[in-house]
């Protein structure tokens, strides 16, 4: 092999050693970190190509407040009605004293909205026994109140001028409605749903 001109091979030899060396030391340093830059690698690569598993989530909490009570639009356009002032109670149903009478429900809370001109909202949200959602249903309807039973939901509905009564119930829930001057859009529905499943 021909030499390279200008080129000491007494200083190549010693420096060819000492880059050999170093290689070496290197490898070495680096030897524990192998298993761990493998199964990082595996990981990546299995991760990539294999199942996804869904953790289970839990189930919604059904509202037991007025807050959770209403989907963010609809608390916004009642807040920001003029004059509306909300006050969260846990008084029994404004509306049909027999049916509450019959049914004996446990309060979960009462949110009473009041505007201006005397107009109001109150929505009680209730738990009930099941003779005590039959009771409920049997007092509505001997009251005139127009009900329908849609996927396990009972609804019940009467009107009057300003005033629309609402009543929904479900499992052990009774959301109980009374509207008076102020007919926010689908009201009822939005209460009704965030009572029974939460958000």
């Amino acid at each position: 092999m021909a030499r390279i001109g200008g080129r000491s091979l007494w200083l190549a030899w010693p420096a060819g050693l000492l880059c050999a060396a170093a290689v070496a030391a290197l490898a070495i340093i680096a030897a524990p970190g192998v298993p761990l830059a493998v199964g990082f690698v595996g990981d990546t690569l299995r991760a990539a190509t294999g199942r996804h598993v869904v953790a289970d989530t839990p189930p919604p909490t059904p509202a037991a407040d007025c807050r959770h009570l209403y989907s963010q639009p609809l608390w916004s356009s009642l807040v920001w009605s003029p004059q509306a002032l909300l006050s969260q109670r846990h008084t029994a149903p404004a509306s049909t004293p027999e049916a509450v009478a019959a049914a004996g429900p446990t309060v979960v809370v009462t949110c009473h909205w009041r505007g201006e001109a005397g107009r109001f909202i109150e929505t009680t949200v209730s738990t009930v026994t099941p003779e005590g959602a039959a009771a409920v249903t049997t007092k509505l309807a001997a009251q005139g109140f127009a009900c329908s039973v849609v996927a396990d939901t009972t609804h019940c509905e009467r009107a009057a001028g300003e005033l629309l009564e609402v009543h929904d119930l479900r499992a052990d829930r009774w959301v109980s409605s009374t509207l008076s001057g102020w007919m926010p859009d689908d009201y009822a529905a939005i209460v009704a749903s965030h009572a029974f499943f939460g958000e």
